[in-house]
């Protein structure tokens, strides 16, 4: 089976479980991330992804090119989501582009964006994206996607073929239509995303067993008191293979308060990775730690 040679190519066993465990949302703001340099020392998250159109990008490069260890990726940003806090994309500013809402920003939605959008400029977007982080002197490691918005037909295609030029890999999840369908792929879509992916994993290309995460909710105390035990719970429910699980840090404060309605559960995701209680509970579980370093160096 493709997900045992994926863990055996890895050098680990098909029973076993290994987790890239992955903050998302890195340069969106301060609060971002410094949550994420702490979780990171502390020792439970490997990895993370940084979203190049955003106003805090120069900041995380920055903390890149001081920690050359740091496992970090281009999270592809085609979408613009808050309310009043908002990013344009780096490589258009025409509105003929489709990469521009009403007020010059990037779409709001992933429906907007695949309604609207030019495909040769998103193309050209997604290379620009990884371009700046390179030039910025972040040794990038992977890709990935925020809010899923290269789940179009012809955005994957180039997603994957961009990984291979730039000899990273991408993160892409095993999924049924079902699943896809969930992430909020309509069902012809869904049928040919999965079509896709198959065809991928049997020409060689590394594709995730799972992908997992808590989501974001806009609960607060409540939110913040639970989130260590929800995570023990996740992890331990986790079957053998190779888990992308995702999770979006930030930092207590004005800042990501006046950002995001589910700032409760951001910050609880940064609270609930720095438990020493969950630590121990991982080092005891058997589950393996990894990065997208490693997955890169497999590749490579």
């Amino acid at each position: 089976m493709a997900s045992r040679s994926l863990l055996e190519r890895l050098g680990f066993g098909p029973q076993e479980r290994v987790v890239l465990l992955h903050a998302d949302d890195l340069g969106m703001c301060h609060a971002a991330n410094a949550a994420f340099a702490e979780n990171l020392a502390f020792g439970i998250t490997t990895c993370g992804a940084v979203m190049a159109p955003c106003p805090w990008f120069p900041e995380l490069a920055a903390y890149c090119r001081e920690h050359p260890q740091a496992d970090v990726g281009v999270h592809v940003t085609l979408t613009s989501e808050w309310q009043q806090y908002r990013w344009r994309p780096l490589s258009t500013r025409d509105p003929a582009s489709g990469l521009l809402d009403e007020e010059g920003y990037l779409p709001h939605t992933v429906q907007e964006l695949h309604a609207r959008m030019d495909v040769n400029v998103a193309i050209a977007e997604i290379r620009a994206q990884v371009e700046w982080a390179i030039a910025a002197g972040i040794d990038v490691t992977h890709l990935d996607t925020h809010m899923g918005a290269v789940g179009h037909p012809q955005l994957a295609a180039a997603y994957v073929q961009l990984g291979l030029e730039f000899r990273l890999p991408v993160m892409i999840p095993r999924l049924t239509q079902q699943q896809l369908v969930e992430r909020g792929a309509s069902p012809q879509v869904a049928a040919s995303l999965q079509r896709r992916i198959a065809e991928l994993e049997a020409s060689g290309v590394l594709v995730l067993d799972h992908i997992r995460g808590l989501g974001l909710r806009e609960d607060r105390d409540r939110e913040r008191a639970a989130r260590a035990g929800q995570y023990r719970r996740a992890f331990a429910e986790l079957p053998p293979g190779v888990t992308h699980f995702l999770y979006h840090p930030a930092r207590p404060g004005d800042e990501i308060m006046g950002i995001a309605g589910d700032w409760a559960s951001r910050v609880a995701d940064y609270q609930a990775l720095l438990s020493v209680e969950l630590r121990d509970y991982l080092a005891a579980s058997g589950i393996h730690l990894i990065g997208y370093r490693r997955l890169r160096d497999l590749m490579r």
